[in-house]
């Protein structure tokens, strides 16, 4: 595997560090509050990144969320690349790419993913869904919420339609989360040409599409579910990746007795093991991004990202507030914010014992075939 970034992700990349590093301030990170930066979210459209994914790939993804995440820039990035564009893109039909994805690239239209499946959410016969999903990402600032209903079949509900409703949610982090509620929604299956007949029972892929092809039910849900492990993966890596900086230019600028906090030895072997638990997230986000987008099996990877991601995220966010001392006890530092984002994308993820549950059963499984 060569995870050197092709000359596009390498040009992304860093425009996205740029953007990020230019307006994703602490000052305005403080007037946005829970919601969103519209300014940021406008600048990154405009500089073309949203749609940039789709060349670029989900290896670019995660390098762009890495960006994201060092300076915690309050935008629905991740969400909108995954369950938006990325999902309609390769699941979706002709027609729903062609009235969806120019509207995602711009963003005139923001997806979010009510993920995963195991709630209330049901279909019935004439399209409409039911039920409630406590906590969804970024959801007051969505047009578009991608469903995984029950069965794992994906559904397409736009937020202003009647039959759903929103109400705000606060997360750890400020993720302008929010509460779905569905009544009857009016919604569009991913990948369901309009007045189509779904092939196949409920969960099965339609038609029996061969790789490459269109797929619906469970296979489409397991391949987006993959997709938003790795991306919330990747930037739990940005996330760590900027909480460490911060704690290492606080210990070699702080000084007790004389000299800097990071001559200590208990300092440096804190910090080192901190910068190691980041590299794993890293590489292992970077392996699953890598094979899917060589259409190779990912699950298995995707979860060891996932695993990476919740576990050794909140040792290195722990670690790094710590590494301040009385000053990363302040709720208005900058580190504490990273702080916020690592539980949360903890949280997110699902805890260390939950995924690596998952991930047992799934290696079972695949060994027994």
């Amino acid at each position: 595997m060569d995870f050197t970034p092709t000359e596009e992700q390498a040009a992304a990349q860093g425009l996205a560090a740029r953007i990020f590093g230019d307006l994703s301030t602490h000052d305005r990170l403080v007037a946005a509050g829970t919601g969103t930066d519209a300014e940021l979210w406008k600048e990154l459209c405009a500089a073309g990144l949203p749609g940039a994914v789709e060349e670029i790939g989900l290896l670019g993804l995660v390098l762009l969320l890495e960006e994201q995440g060092r300076t915690t820039a309050q935008v629905p990035f991740a969400s909108s690349c995954v369950y938006g564009l990325l999902a309609v893109a390769e699941h979706g039909t002709d027609e729903q790419r062609e009235r969806l994805l120019p509207r995602f690239r711009d963003g005139t239209a923001v997806a979010t993913g009510a993920f995963p499946a195991g709630g209330t959410v049901q279909a019935d016969a004439e399209a409409g869904l039911s039920g409630t999903v406590p906590m969804v990402p970024w959801l007051r600032e969505a047009t578009h919420v991608l469903v995984a209903a029950a069965d794992r079949s994906l559904w397409i509900v736009r937020t202003g339609d009647a039959g759903v409703l929103t109400e705000p949610v606060e997360t750890t982090a400020p993720w302008s989360a929010g509460r779905l509620v569905l009544s009857g929604a009016p919604a569009e299956r991913l990948g369901e040409a309009p007045g189509e007949q779904l092939g196949g029972a409920p969960g099965e892929p339609l038609g029996g599409a061969a790789p490459g092809e269109q797929l619906g039910g469970a296979q489409a849900y397991e391949k987006v579910l993959a997709m938003a492990r790795t991306a919330f993966a990747g930037l739990q890596a940005g996330v760590c990746a900027g909480s460490l900086a911060r704690a290492v230019e606080h210990t070699n600028t702080r000084e007790q007795f004389g000299r800097p906090l990071s001559t200590n030895q208990g300092v440096l072997l804190r910090a080192a093991d901190a910068h190691m638990d980041t590299e794993a997230i890293r590489v292992t986000a970077y392996e699953a991004a890598w094979l899917h987008d060589r259409a190779l099996p990912c699950a298995a990877q995707a979860l060891t990202a996932a695993w990476w991601a919740s576990e050794a995220g909140k040792r290195v966010v722990h670690a790094a507030q710590h590494l301040h001392g009385g000053t990363g006890a302040d709720l208005d530092h900058p580190v504490h914010r990273h702080f916020l984002w690592g539980r949360q994308l903890d949280a997110h993820l699902g805890c260390g014992s939950e995924v690596l549950q998952e991930l047992g059963g799934l290696l079972v499984k695949e060994g027994s075939r």
